[in-house]
C-alpha cells in the first residue's frame, strides 16, 4: 500500500475557501496503538477498538465535553417525571452499511438481547431495566424498575453500540463471520484491514446527516514502535497521534513542531483511571495487609513526574477527581516503605514470589511495571514481570491468571456506570477483562453501591459514595495508581477533531481538513 498522501485544493474562482473547506473531502491518517484485537465493539471494549470502531458503530446519543447528552441515532428523547420511562425518537432514513434500514427493532435487539450477554458494563446498567419496547419503527421505550439517575449516560457507542439484528440474531455472536467486516450505521464504513499495517475506513455516502462526514477516507496506521510513530508524525506520514500513542517524553518535543496542535480535551467522559488488579483469591495478594503494603511501597509521585512526565494526578481511590461524587476523605497511602515493611512482617510474608503483568500499550507501561517492581523489592517483596501482547493480556486477566496486573478503566461520568462494575460481586465473571477481575467480595459494600445508584437525591448519593470510598480504600481490592492524562497531538489543518467528551473515538463525523 502506498501511503503517499495528497491534498485536495479548492480552485473554483471567486469562491471563498472557508465556505467550502469542510466539503473538500480528503484523507487523514491516525495512529492506532496497539492494533485492536477486534473491531466488533459489542464484543470488545479495548481503547484501540473503540478508537476505530467508534466511527463505524453508533448509539442513541453522544455527549459533549460537559457530559451533556446530544443527539446521535436518536434525534430527541423524553424522560418521565418519575424517572422510570425513557422514550427515544430515532433519526429518519438511517441505514446500516449494507443498505438495510435501521429501526427500533435493532435497538431492542442490541440492548435487550445482544449486550445483555456480551457486555459486562452494559449488563450492570440493564439490571435496572424492566422492559425495552418498540411501539413503532422510529420509537424505543425503556422502562426502568426503579429510578436510576445515571441511566441517561449509558447511550454512547462504547457502552451501548447498536448491533444489526439482521446479521446477529440467532447466531453465535463471538464466532459470527461478520465480526471481521463490521457493519454499523456510523459516518465511516469498514473497507479493509491489512494486519500489522493499517485499517482503512471510507466515507458512508448514505449517512443520515446531510453533508457529513466531510472526509473521504481514514487510515488507522499500525506502527508498533513508539519512536517510529513519532517520526511518522514529524514527517507528515500521519496526521493524528491520539492520546497514549507516543511515549510521554516525546510529547513536548512534538507539540513544539510547526503547524502542530494538541489538546487534553476529549477524555472528560472516560476519565481514565489507572490501577493494578490484585488477585484477591489466592497467594499473598489475598491478604489485605499485603495489598496495603503494596500501596505504601509505591512511589506514585515519582511515577507521575518521571514515567508520565507530569501527565496525571495520583489517585486517592476508586473514583477519579474528574468524576461526579469524588471524595478525598480516605486513608492516604503516601510513599512509606517502613510502613509497608511493618505490614509485611505483621502478616508473616515469607517471600513468596508475585508477578506483575504490564499493560501492553508501550514502553511507558513497561517502565511503570519496572518502577513498581523496584519499589516492591525494596520492601522485601519478590517480584517477576510477566509480559504479554494485547491478546495474551486479555486472556490472562479474563481467566484470572495473574497476581498483579496493570490496567486502566473508564469512569463514564458517574460511579454507577464506570466504577462500581469493578468492585461488586455480581460482576465477578470469568472471561471478561472489564469487570471485577480481582474477585473482591463485600456484600455490605454491594448494598451501598446499589443504594447510591438508585437514590433520587444527589445529597444522599454524595453521602453514600463518600462512605464507600472511605471504606473500600482501606480494603485495597486493587492498587490505585494515577488519574492519567492523554494529550492528543495533531496537524493543525485537521479541524473539529475533538467535539465530544469522547474525543477522537467518535469525532471523525465532524472532522475536516483546512485547505491551504
Amino acid at each position: 500500500m502506498n501511503f503517499l498522501k495528497t491534498t485536495t485544493f479548492l480552485i473554483a474562482a471567486g469562491l471563498a475557501t472557508p465556505l467550502l473547506a469542510q466539503d473538500a473531502g480528503g484523507r487523514i491518517d491516525i495512529v492506532v496503538q496497539p492494533e485492536p484485537p477486534s473491531l466488533m465493539l459489542g464484543l470488545v471494549q479495548n481503547g484501540p477498538t473503540q478508537l476505530v470502531a467508534g466511527d463505524i458503530y453508533e448509539s442513541l446519543l453522544r455527549y459533549n465535553t460537559d457530559l451533556e447528552p446530544q443527539p446521535s441515532l436518536a434525534k430527541s428523547w423524553e424522560i418521565s417525571e418519575d424517572g422510570l420511562t425513557y422514550t427515544f425518537h430515532l433519526q429518519d432514513g438511517v441505514k446500516w452499511h449494507d443498505g438495510e434500514p435501521f429501526t427500533s427493532a435493532d435497538v431492542v435487539f442490541s440492548a435487550d438481547v445482544f449486550l445483555r450477554e456480551t457486555h459486562a458494563r452494559m449488563r450492570s446498567s440493564l439490571a435496572y431495566v424492566d422492559s425495552i419496547e418498540a411501539p413503532d419503527d422510529q420509537t424505543v421505550v425503556f422502562k426502568l424498575k426503579t429510578p436510576f439517575g445515571p441511566f441517561i449516560g449509558v447511550f454512547e457507542a462504547g457502552t451501548m453500540p447498536m448491533i444489526p439484528k439482521h446479521i446477529y440474531e440467532g447466531t453465535d455472536y463471538a464466532n459470527n463471520p461478520m465480526n471481521a467486516t463490521p457493519i454499523g450505521t456510523g459516518p465511516f464504513k469498514f473497507e479493509s484491514w491489512e494486519k500489522g499495517s493499517y485499517i482503512h475506513l471510507v466515507k458512508n455516502e448514505d449517512y443520515y446527516l446531510e453533508g457529513k462526514p466531510h472526509l473521504d477516507e481514514v487510515y488507522y496506521r499500525v506502527i508498533p514502535d513508539a519512536a517510529s510513530r513519532a517520526v511518522a508524525f514529524e514527517t507528515g506520514e500521519v496526521d493524528v497521534l491520539p492520546g497514549g500513542s507516543v511515549e510521554n517524553w516525546d510529547v513536548q518535543r512534538l507539540t513544539e513542531l510547526d503547524n502542530t496542535c494538541s489538546t487534553g480535551k476529549g477524555w472528560e467522559f472516560f476519565a481514565p483511571h489507572a490501577f493494578m488488579w490484585l488477585n484477591n483469591r489466592e497467594g499473598p495478594t489475598a491478604d489485605v495487609r499485603f495489598r496495603q503494603a503494596v500501596m505504601y511501597a509505591m512511589d506514585r509521585e515519582f511515577v507521575k513526574d518521571v514515567v508520565w512526565n507530569g501527565f496525571g494526578k495520583v489517585a486517592t481511590g476508586p473514583v477519579s477527581s474528574k468524576t461526579n461524587f469524588y471524595s478525598d476523605d480516605v486513608t492516604q497511602y503516601d510513599y512509606n516503605p517502613e510502613k509497608a515493611k511493618e505490614l509485611l512482617a505483621e502478616m508473616g510474608y515469607d517471600g513468596t514470589p508475585v508477578s506483575i503483568l504490564p499493560l501492553p500499550y508501550g514502553e511507558t507501561w513497561q517502565r511503570w511495571a519496572e518502577a513498581v517492581r523496584q519499589n516492591l523489592q525494596e520492601v522485601g517483596i519478590t517480584v517477576d514481570i510477566d509480559s504479554a501482547d494485547v491478546a495474551g493480556w486479555n486472556e490472562k486477566t479474563s481467566q484470572w491468571d495473574y497476581d498483579m496486573a496493570f490496567t486502566y478503566l473508564y469512569q463514564y461520568g458517574d460511579p454507577a456506570l464506570g466504577v462500581s462494575r469493578n468492585y461488586v460481586e455480581s460482576q465477578i465473571e470469568k472471561g471478561s477483562p472489564w469487570n471485577n477481575v480481582e474477585g473482591y467480595r463485600n456484600p455490605e459494600m454491594d448494598a451501598k453501591w446499589a443504594a447510591a445508584a438508585v437514590s433520587p437525591s444527589p445529597d444522599e448519593r454524595t453521602k453514600i459514595y463518600s462512605e464507600i470510598q472511605k471504606e473500600i480504600v482501606d480494603d485495597v481490592p486493587v492498587a490505585w495508581l494515577l488519574e492519567i492524562e492523554f494529550p492528543t497531538i495533531y496537524n493543525c489543518n485537521v479541524q473539529d477533531l475533538v467535539t465530544t467528551g469522547i474525543g477522537v473515538s467518535d469525532g471523525l463525523r465532524d472532522a475536516w481538513i483546512k485547505q491551504e
